[in-house]
């Protein structure tokens, strides 16, 4: 009995696996658009920024419900 020359979903069957997924990442990497200096500068100067804030508003909120709570609990 002789192999199938189709795979089950009807495509051929790849032979050379790895230098076609490699080939294909590559294509793919080709297709990325990759940000300018200074956009990836100011980009990162926001996420620096937004991360700051959101830790400072999580930091004051907890002191305020260690606060609240030796309040209650003391």
């Amino acid at each position: 009995m002789s192999e199938p020359d189709e795979g089950p979903d009807g495509a051929a069957p790849e032979e050379e696996a790895p230098s076609g997924f490699l080939a294909v990442t590559l294509a793919e990497l080709r297709k990325v658009v990759w940000p300018s200096r200074q956009q990836l500068f100011s980009e990162s100067v926001a996420v620096i920024l937004m991360v700051s804030l959101s830790a400072a508003a999580i930091a004051a909120i907890d002191r305020f419900y260690h606060w609240g709570s030796a309040q209650i609990f003391r």
